[in-house]
């Protein structure tokens, strides 16, 4: 996606994307970071922003997906929370509107960058508590959400807790996105031998930023199946879950690992 500074108009792009994707045969749509608004502008966003009973795009993304009768994975919506923070939370949707997964997202971006980008995500956003991975119809999903993707303890939490696929929904940076994205989500993948999902923010947006795209399928041995480039749109990929057990088979790194005690410092 290369989502704007109005929720309606974003909206209306997932839900025509779930038409999409529905007509196409497709059986889950995965939709990048802050799906529903993204604007570095606080007063602006602050006069659009809704709690998660209140989000018309959640609501209009929920209707979409049962009369579609297609999962959806919101990626995550920026959503007002309590005490004047906001949250950057994610949905799994199942093929009948319902809800089955929230995840808000643990790890949040505080950084100067070297290009004068200056990111303080836990001055506006609530950090998420724990991990959550969620039952679909195909295997178990683990959630995260973007700067997660540096923290491998997340993911060896999802992996333990049966997680055969993980989702990394993201807006990243250009800087970072050239260095670190395809390099990270391989990593994770073949830590556990499981599949990634990455959804991704793309372009030039309304409030000025620029994201790196390139959303990736990548498989448990490492190998992307789907990098979408830099334009916003549809891709499609078929998984086949059975390449976990095999691939875990033949790395059974998963089964090797042990508790780590604090180092001993010499």
């Amino acid at each position: 996606m290369r989502s704007g500074i109005d929720p309606a108009a974003n909206a209306r792009t997932i839900v025509a994307a779930v038409q999409e994707a529905s007509a196409a045969g497709a059986d889950m749509l995965f939709t990048p970071e802050m799906s529903n608004l993204l604007d570095r502008d606080r007063a602006r966003a602050e006069a659009v922003l809704r709690a998660e009973t209140e989000d018309e795009t959640l609501a209009a993304v929920r209707d979409a997906a049962r009369a579609a009768a297609l999962w959806v994975h919101l990626g995550s919506l920026a959503l007002r929370g309590d005490g004047g923070m906001r949250l950057n939370r994610g949905f799994v949707i199942d093929s009948a509107g319902a809800i089955r997964a929230r995840y808000d997202k643990i790890h949040l971006f505080d950084v100067d960058l070297a290009t004068g980008e200056r990111w303080r995500e836990s001055a506006v956003y609530a950090r998420g508590e724990r991990a959550v991975a969620a039952n679909t119809d195909w295997g178990r999903l683990g959630l995260s959400i973007c700067y997660d993707m540096r923290f491998p303890d997340l993911y060896r939490t999802l992996t333990d807790a049966g997680a055969l696929m993980l989702a990394v929904p993201s807006a990243f940076t250009v800087p970072t996105g050239r260095a670190h994205w395809h390099v990270l989500l391989r990593a994770r993948a073949i830590e556990a031998g499981v599949f990634v999902i990455a959804a991704a923010q793309t372009g030039v947006h309304e409030d000025g930023r620029e994201t790196f795209g390139h959303s990736l399928a990548v498989d448990p041995w490492g190998e992307v199946l789907l990098d979408m480039g830099t334009e916003p749109g549809l891709g499609f990929v078929d998984l086949d879950l059975a390449q976990v057990s095999a691939v875990r088979a033949r790395v059974p790194a998963i089964d090797h690992r042990r508790p780590i005690p604090p180092a001993v410092l010499a």
